[in-house]
């Protein structure tokens, strides 16, 4: 599956992307905002990474601006799904991509992907010392689920403190208010 938007292209990952997902993630300042990359980040990261089985519950996906030279890959974007039910949103964008939109327009796409699966539940989190995440997650929709938890991050090497997110889409694929107490 690929989804285009303005700017944007979230296409699948492949083996062969592993050297431009490398040179995108490879910035401390990217991964300590990451739950389960390591730090340092090393070339066979990025390999096993782009190796990674996909599965029909999940969409995963590059993040790349198919309008510049070489389509570069920006960073990844992806739905994962929760124990409890719905999915939980992860994203990266390459630093030197920061402050430029292309994290809220591959939610916005990502989120249009989830409403042609027919999924309705989304939730997010991110870090309290990422505050340009939670932008992100407010400006797409996404609203606070009450709840600050700590949550393992393995570049920190520790537990950081999280804010929690949730959105409902309805049928129509609009935006639905989220029960907060259902959320937490």
């Amino acid at each position: 599956m690929f989804h285009r938007s303005q700017r944007v292209m979230l296409r699948p990952i492949w083996p062969e992307d592993w050297p431009g997902i490398y040179e995108a993630i490879n910035d401390k300042t990217v991964v300590r905002n990451l739950a389960r990359a390591p730090w340092p980040y090393t070339p066979a990261d990025a390999q096993a990474f782009a190796c990674l089985p996909r599965k029909r519950d999940e969409a995963k996906f590059l993040i790349t601006l198919p309008e510049m030279a070489g389509a570069p890959v920006v960073g990844c974007i992806g739905l994962e799904p929760l124990d409890g039910g719905g999915h939980e949103l992860g994203y990266w964008v390459g630093r030197a991509w920061w402050g430029r939109g292309i994290a809220t327009e591959a939610v916005h796409g990502i989120l249009e992907v989830a409403r042609m699966r027919g999924w309705n539940r989304v939730s997010a989190e991110h870090f309290l010392d990422n505050p340009a995440s939670g932008r992100v997650l407010h400006k797409t929709g996404f609203r606070p689920a009450g709840k600050i938890v700590e949550r393992f991050s393995r570049a920190r090497g520790h537990e950081a403190a999280v804010t929690c997110f949730a959105l409902d889409l309805d049928e129509q694929g609009r935006v639905a208010p989220v029960d907060l107490l259902d959320a937490a």
